[in-house]
């Protein structure tokens, strides 16, 4: 199959459907390169200012209530589950698991000093209810599962704090920010930056506790403390030095999808993008969507099986042989199938170039 050359017309202009990190549009590229920011003091102005920039843009992308803050700190969404464990979680939490990043954040929730949390569960391509449980005080849940290509809508939680992973759904799905207390991310996904930082866009309830768990006698690393964090983030910059152009590239970003219309605009466009792919697969006979309900079906991760007569492995070879890149599956998954991000970067045209390079190497199996 390596041997295998789509013509040329039929290619994507850009290939990378990557679901993280991901696509990096080349205007943020050329953002890095003319920015006087690398190799400069994080505690001065100038990066304190693009800090600042980065807040006040992340909160007008997703629509920040009044009194609702962006904060951010060093590490990614796997730091966070700890600094949560640390300073978000009370004494218990109930967490709905319908993917490998959901239930990782459940097993970082048993540290030795909560009680053991609730997990509710549901197989690979679907997702459990979100059912109320007595005696929890978080509530987390995914907006968007990356292994699996399921999405789950924001919604509050009876009971404690609303808290969202939105690593692979902020800036591509639309929703209220006020159905959540804390929706916090990664910025390698829609928002074309690299790993290494995690923000979140929290509430006056999650500020309130935050503080409250810092207040007590609980022992909380600096480096995973959320009340740190909250600090640092009211001067615009975090405990340790960040990645300038992790910033920088997020910068642009953001001011990038609020020109073009803000979240809804993004929303729309990888609406546009994922119905391009789940209609292919369901027009063919070889293929369909993993996620069989359409409501559970993400627009920012798609995920297509395919049937024992298309071998999956030899699809995506031939694909990276023509230079469109990472539409394995997830590891895990273990499934013949291929998973296509759809985030915000990537132009829906070279989606529908996508179907038809797969169409050109399917009818050549």
């Amino acid at each position: 199959m390596s041997d295998l050359r789509i013509p040329a017309d039929l290619l994507p202009a850009d290939g990378r459907f990557g679901c993280g990190p991901a696509k990096i549009r080349p205007a943020q590229v050329e953002a890095l390169a003319a920015s006087r920011l690398l190799g400069t003091s994080h505690r001065q102005a100038p990066v304190r200012g693009l800090v600042g920039s980065v807040r006040s843009r992340l909160a007008d992308l997703l629509g920040a209530p009044d009194g609702y803050e962006v904060i951010l700190g060093n590490g990614g969404s796997t730091s966070f589950w700890d600094a949560a464990a640390f300073g978000l979680i009370e004494r218990r939490s109930h967490h709905l698991a319908f993917g490998e990043f959901g239930a990782k954040f459940a097993k970082a929730a048993g540290a030795p000093w909560l009680e053991a949390p609730s997990v509710a569960s549901a197989p690979a391509g679907s997702r459990p209810l979100l059912d109320d449980v007595d005696g929890v005080d978080v509530v987390a849940y995914p907006h968007n599962e990356t292994s699996t290509g399921v999405m789950h809508p924001v919604v509050r939680a009876a009971q404690g704090l609303t808290v969202v992973d939105a690593t692979s759904a902020a800036g591509g799905l639309a929703f209220d920010a006020s159905a959540s207390d804390v929706y916090y991310l990664a910025p390698q996904k829609n928002l074309g930056s690299d790993g290494g930082l995690w923000l979140a866009l929290v509430s006056p309830a999650a500020i309130e506790r935050i503080e409250s768990i810092a207040a007590s006698d609980r022992y909380v690393p600096e480096s995973l403390s959320l009340k740190a964090a909250l600090d640092n983030s009211r001067l615009e910059q975090t405990l340790n030095t960040p990645s300038i152009a992790t910033l920088v590239l997020l910068d642009e970003q953001l001011g990038w999808m609020l020109e073009q219309g803000g979240l809804d605009a993004m929303a729309a466009r990888t609406r546009r993008s994922s119905d391009t792919l789940y209609a292919w697969a369901e027009a063919r006979d070889d293929a369909q969507p993993f996620v069989s309900d359409p409501e559970h079906r993400s627009q920012v991760v798609v995920t297509i099986d395919f049937d024992a007569s298309v071998d999956a492995t030899a699809v995506t070879k031939a694909l990276r042989a023509n230079g469109v890149v990472d539409t394995e599956p997830y590891r895990k998954l273990g499934r013949n199938q291929i998973r296509v991000a759809t985030f915000a970067s990537i132009e829906p045209s070279d989606v529908e170039a996508l179907v038809a390079s797969l169409d050109w190497v399917l009818e050549r199996l």
